[in-house]
């Protein structure tokens, strides 16, 4: 079997368009939405859409992809930024970002997973890989404790964010910054 040949512009527009126009339904009406109501928001009839995405779980699976893809480029921004502190930050607010997107798609995304398992593997590994350069980049500035890791952070922000409110969310972003940074040794004199 040869390579999948690129799409041609006005195919790579219409999935862009697809896409958009997926996140924006899914966000409405939740795991169930409508392929029809997709095609309409994109502008485009459901043959096209059908065309990129033959089912309910391709779109979801292409929209978790471009998600953690978003999630992953953030890590290079991350890192550019020139204080590692505020690089940490960003990125972790764009991690909360992701989990809430990923929150609308929790029930497609087992369907997802089901048909392609290595999809959430593979999603995890380039995820702490990203997050592993920018905590470690803010540990060697001496601005965050060394005992904490990629794995530490993703769990105990993955174990909120899907099921809390955004403002939630948001104060659970910043308790876990604050316990991030690195404090003074406390004296041990009385």
């Amino acid at each position: 079997m040869g390579e999948a040949r690129p799409l041609r512009a006005d195919a790579r527009r219409n999935e862009e368009k697809l896409l958009e126009a997926a996140r924006h339904v899914f966000a409405t009406y939740g795991s169930d939405a409508p392929m029809e109501a997709i095609a309409r928001e994109a502008g485009v009839g459901v043959g096209t859409l059908y065309r990129h995405f033959p089912k309910r779980v391709d779109v979801v699976e292409a929209l978790y992809k471009a998600d953690v893809d978003l999630l992953v480029a953030a890590a290079g921004q991350a890192l550019a930024h020139p204080d590692p502190w505020e690089g940490l930050a960003g990125w972790l607010d764009a991690y909360v970002r992701y989990s809430m997107n990923k929150k609308v798609l929790l029930e497609a995304l087992r369907d997802a997973f089901s048909k392609n398992p290595e999809l959430k593997l593979t999603s995890r590994e380039r995820i702490l890989a990203a997050l592993s350069q920018v905590l470690g980049r803010a540990q060697e500035a001496g601005a965050v404790r060394d005992d904490v890791t990629a794995d530490d952070l993703v769990s105990l922000l993955w174990a909120v964010c899907p099921n809390a409110s955004e403002p939630q969310s948001r104060r659970v972003l910043a308790l876990v910054l604050d316990g991030l940074r690195r404090q003074p040794a406390a004296s041990l004199a009385p």
